[in-house]
């Protein structure tokens, strides 16, 4: 039997917003080490806000971009829906709406993560202190995951919530790529020099490829292999293409249950034989980065929204 819209709905936005508090903390860890290479770093807090795509209302409460502002506002702020503690009460809310669908011990994991970081989060958090706190939210959003792999049978809520992960997922990897992007522009004179090293590699550190990419490439950290790490390696878990492997897997298997496709389904092997197109990361560098990257987040948006349309999200 088909699950009804709203039962789909509460999976996909229950594991968007569980990827969505882990991907914020992995935006925020970018942006912290990269501005450690800046006594003036006020541009390098901004390059976050503006890569969360919150600089609208951001700017809206905030006349500055210091440190301690932007922190609170991406850890804690009420009034920011994609804040961490905002984002993983949504995942709460959304895995109660739905708890029959889910196991003992997915639910379990999600409440007790939702706890410990509210209590975590009922003050705010120090530059000093941040490094902590974020792998304290990697560490809570790992357990629910761990358990729904663990757990969980392998149907259509499967498949739903799965579509939720990948589609954040790769939202979240290209803003991480685009905060490098605002901070050191292509034409600028530290390409390539110790400074643009450490922060591919700070970038790499931030959704824990470092180790990985150094058994991938044999080679210190470089422009060219990280975009190719985490845009076109299909074994890298964090990548744009693996994500866009995964969500074709999620909707083919979809596909096979309802016995029908959709116009998500074409749209989603449309993006994934796009991104099989390019053979190397410097296709992607001579035609512009960033614009990539902003037409690849608006794709990936309009996927999102056609699932829902496709699936019956509000009806």
């Amino acid at each position: 039997m088909a699950l009804l819209g709203r039962t789909a709905a509460g999976l996909f936005w229950m594991h968007r917003y569980i990827e969505r508090a882990e991907n914020m903390a992995r935006l925020l860890d970018a942006g912290m080490r990269i501005a450690m290479t800046n006594l003036s770093s006020t541009e390098e807090w901004q390059s976050i806000v503006t890569s969360a795509g919150v600089d609208l209302p951001y700017r809206e409460k905030h006349d500055d971009f210091e440190s301690h502002n932007v922190i609170d506002y991406l850890l804690r702020d009420p009034d920011n829906p994609s804040s961490v503690l905002s984002s993983f009460e949504t995942a709460r809310t959304n895995g109660r709406m739905v708890r029959t669908a889910l196991t003992r011990d997915v639910w379990e994991s999600l409440n007790e993560g939702w706890i410990v970081l509210k209590r975590r989060l009922a003050r705010p958090v120090r530059e000093g202190e941040l490094p902590a706190v974020l792998d304290l939210v990697k560490r809570q959003t790992a357990h629910v995951r761990g358990t729904f792999y663990g757990t969980m049978l392998r149907n259509e809520i499967f498949d739903f919530s799965n579509l939720g992960t990948f589609v954040e997922r790769a939202d979240n990897t290209a803003r991480i790529l685009d905060v490098k992007y605002w901070v050191l522009l292509p034409n600028h004179s530290s390409v390539g020099s110790p400074l643009d090293t450490f922060q591919w590699g700070s970038i790499l550190r931030s959704v824990s490829a470092h180790r990985a990419y150094a058994w991938e490439y044999h080679s210190d950290y470089t422009a060219l292999n990280t975009i190719d790490f985490l845009i076109l390696n299909r074994r890298m878990p964090r990548s744009l293409a693996y994500s866009y492997d995964c969500i074709a897997d999620a909707l083919g298997f979809l596909a096979r249950t309802y016995g029908n496709e959709e116009e998500c389904h074409i749209t989603a092997r449309d993006r994934q034989e796009r991104l099989s197109h390019y053979h190397a990361a410097g296709e992607i560098v001579e035609s512009g980065l960033h614009e990539f990257l902003e037409l690849f987040i608006r794709d990936n948006n309009r996927l999102a929204n056609e699932i829902a349309q496709c699936y019956r999200f509000y009806v």
